[in-house]
Formats: C-alpha cells, sequence, structure tokens
C-alpha cells in the first residue's frame, strides 16, 4: 500500500484523493479546513451535459491540519494548490519530510520554475534521498461539485508530459503513480518522459490563456459589467481579439523556446511545444487555430469568467490565481528569461505594464509589482529569488 499525502484542498485534490483511496493508497490529506471534509469522498464522471457517467468513491485515511501528522510515514507529497504557494508551503513542512527513506515530491501542475524550488528544498532541509516530479499540465478536467466531499471530473487528457529528478526514477513513477492518476480510471491517458523542467515551464497553456483572455475582455468591457449573466464565458465565448492576443504572447514565448533549443544544442527539448501543438498533442485534436481549440472545446465551456463586485458593477476578480499565479509565476519568468538573452518580448511587455496597473487600481491582498526593472526582487518565480541558482544551470 502506497502512503501519499496530499496538501490542498483544490479541485485537483476532489478528484485525486477519491481515486487513490479507490485503487488501494493511503491517502491523507493536509488542510487547514478539516472541518469540512468527510473521510469518504466521492468524484464523479460526468458528461459535457452534466449527466454523471460514472461514480467512484474512496475512503481516506486521515484529514489533518498538523503537518508533522500528515508528513511522518508518508512515500508520496502531492501539491494540489496554487503554483505561487508552492515554495512557501515547502519551506514550512520541510522539516517534517522524512529524511532516512525516498520520498517522491510533485505536482499536478508545473509551469513555474518548480525545480528551482525543489533543489532549494532538498538544500535548505538536507532531503537527499528526495525524489521529484511534475506533469506539465492537470491531466484532466476537474471540478468542486461539494467542497470536502464530491468531485467532478470531464475525462483525462490523451498525453501526459511529466519530469522526473532522477530521470531514471521514471518508469517506476510511472508505474506505480502516474498510471494510477491518469489512465487506469478512464483508459487513456499516456505519460511521456520530459528530458528536463525548463520545457514544462516554457511550454504553456494555461498560464498564457488565462492572462490573455482577462486582457481581452478588460479592453473590450473595462469598467465590468452591471450583471452577472452579462458577463462572458471564460472559454466557450473566447472572442478573436483574446485569440489574437493569445497568438502574439505565445509568439513571444517561441522566440525564447527558439533561442534556449539554439544555446543547448545536446539537449532534447521534444516536449517544449508551442501552444497550438502542445494542445494538439495532450488532447489529441485536430484544431486549426486558437480560438477554435478552445470554444469547442466540450470540457471548458462551463467554467466562468473569475469577478468580483465592486459597487455595483462585476469586474474581473484581481485575487484570482489568473494573475496571482500567471503573473509571478508566469509571465515574470519569461520577460526574466527574455532579458538575460537580450529577446524583446512585447506582448509580455504590454500585459506586465497593464497587470501592474490593474492590480494596483484597488487595495486587496494581491501582490502588487513595479514593471522592470525593479520586477526582479519581487516575490515571484524568477530563478535568482533562489539561493541554489547560483549553482545550477538554467536547463536542468
Amino acid at each position: 500500500m502506497k502512503k501519499i499525502t496530499i496538501i490542498g484542498g483544490s479541485n485537483s485534490t476532489h478528484v485525486i484523493a477519491p481515486l487513490l483511496a479507490n485503487r488501494g493508497f493511503r491517502v491523507t490529506i493536509l488542510t487547514r479546513n478539516c472541518a469540512l471534509w468527510k473521510d469518504t469522498l466521492k468524484v464523479e464522471f460526468q458528461s459535457e451535459d452534466g449527466k454523471v457517467e460514472k461514480e467512484i468513491e474512496g475512503k481516506v485515511h486521515l484529514i489533518t491540519s498538523d503537518e508533522k501528522k500528515a508528513l511522518k510515514d508518508t512515500e508520496i507529497i502531492l501539491l494540489c494548490i496554487p503554483v505561487s504557494e508552492y515554495f512557501n508551503v515547502l519551506l514550512r513542512i520541510g522539516k517534517f519530510i522524512p529524511k532516512d527513506k525516498e520520498v517522491w515530491l510533485g505536482t499536478i501542475y508545473g509551469q513555474g520554475g518548480v525545480n528551482w524550488i525543489y533543489n532549494e528544498i532538498i538544500q535548505k532541509f538536507a532531503l537527499n534521498k528526495l525524489v521529484y516530479f511534475s506533469y506539465g499540465l492537470i491531466p484532466f478536467i476537474c471540478r468542486t461539485k461539494e467542497y470536502g466531499s464530491v468531485g467532478i471530473t470531464y475525462g483525462s487528457k490523451h498525453n501526459n508530459i511529466v519530469a522526473v529528478f532522477p530521470k531514471n526514477k521514471f518508469n517506476e513513477l510511472d508505474r506505480d503513480l502516474f498510471k494510477e492518476i491518469s489512465f487506469e480510471w478512464p483508459g487513456i491517458g499516456k505519460t511521456c518522459q520530459s528530458d528536463n523542467f525548463l520545457s514544462l515551464t516554457l511550454s504553456v497553456s494555461n498560464q498564457i490563456i488565462h492572462i490573455a483572455r482577462m486582457y481581452g475582455l478588460y479592453l473590450k468591457n473595462n469598467d465590468g459589467w452591471n450583471k452577472l449573466d452579462e458577463v462572458p464565458y471564460f472559454y466557450r465565448d473566447f472572442d478573436d481579439n483574446s485569440a489574437n492576443i493569445l497568438k502574439r504572447l505565445d509568439e513571444d514565448y517561441e522566440k525564447v523556446r527558439q533561442k534556449i533549443k539554439e544555446i543547448n544544442p545536446t539537449v532534447s527539448f521534444e516536449y517544449m511545444l508551442n501552444y497550438l501543438d502542445l494542445e494538439r498533442f495532450t488532447n489529441n485534436s485536430s484544431n486549426e487555430n486558437i480560438k477554435d481549440s478552445l470554444v469547442n472545446s466540450r470540457t471548458l465551456r462551463q467554467i466562468r469568467t473569475p469577478v468580483m463586485k465592486v459597487g455595483e458593477r462585476y469586474i474581473l476578480d484581481q485575487n484570482s490565481r489568473f494573475f496571482t499565479d500567471d503573473i509571478f509565476y508566469g509571465l515574470i519568468i519569461i520577460k526574466w528569461i527574455a532579458d538575460k538573452y537580450m529577446i524583446d518580448v512585447l506582448m509580455v511587455d504590454e500585459l506586465l505594464k497593464w497587470s501592474q496597473s490593474y492590480l494596483s487600481s484597488l487595495k486587496n491582498d494581491t501582490p502588487t509589482f513595479k514593471y522592470k526593472p525593479e520586477y526582479n526582487l519581487l516575490n515571484s518565480g524568477i530563478p535568482t529569488r533562489y539561493k541554489t541558482y547560483s549553482e545550477v544551470d538554467l536547463v536542468n
């Protein structure tokens, strides 16, 4: 029986916890909201129209907010929290991660330089037996139906890209964990090994979709909406302007991707893909353009735009992870790398300037930043934030 500790109560926890518990894993959930969780969880497999096609239940071993208790004899640690929380959470729990045995530590979303975070944690807490990994994208669409009780999934991706260190541990993790997460229950979900974590950071989907769409919505309705039902759906109402912003943003990323390949000719970047190639590969689709890939998605149609009410108007939610994750662990990272190689990224610049203005327009808890050159002093995911960066290559 594999012993896994899942950290956080996100949508993905509501799917992975019952699935793995049902498959015989001893599942512990570390969360601040213990009282809201049931010990038997359920995940529903839904069709596009919301019909429940199958249900799976799993009994959780322990739900706790006690970090020491949650990690005492764990074998696998899985972070199911926003990217912006990875580093601080690992700094808090690092002293409780077992040092005397091999432990697998990973995330199911790894587009924010997670390997730099892992290296820092390993050095700080002398975790010399730690094996770490990350999926490039969450391997399935997941939602929460009833917090602490019922999750929803609309299906699994056909191909999942995962990086593992040490690299020779991939087959073992694939057999004992990855296939359980993304293959056994849907019957699809092949896992492909990326040669490096940088490919995950630079081959992006959500990080550029979210901020491009938010900016496109702002340009069309910069003062918000009177009623909630006036707010466009995030994906199924994706318009031409948002698609063009996304295209230009991906072209900026492609400049950096090509530079990385040029200066590292012996490194494999098989899975460092542009947006459309990544979308086609992971979903086994044949979409010919960006807009169609989003508007026609059967699994994304019900997702609403994150908004907040200010006065009598609904505006884009400044506290959304579409800002806190995708700016601070997305655009600022690509800007830092572009500056390092003196590459112009005009759409990235435009979005960072807009984000700076928008995030500072209201007083709230969202991190604020000043556009270049001060951004490299931020609480962000750039490599120089971590002490170990000077000891490792950007590509590792």
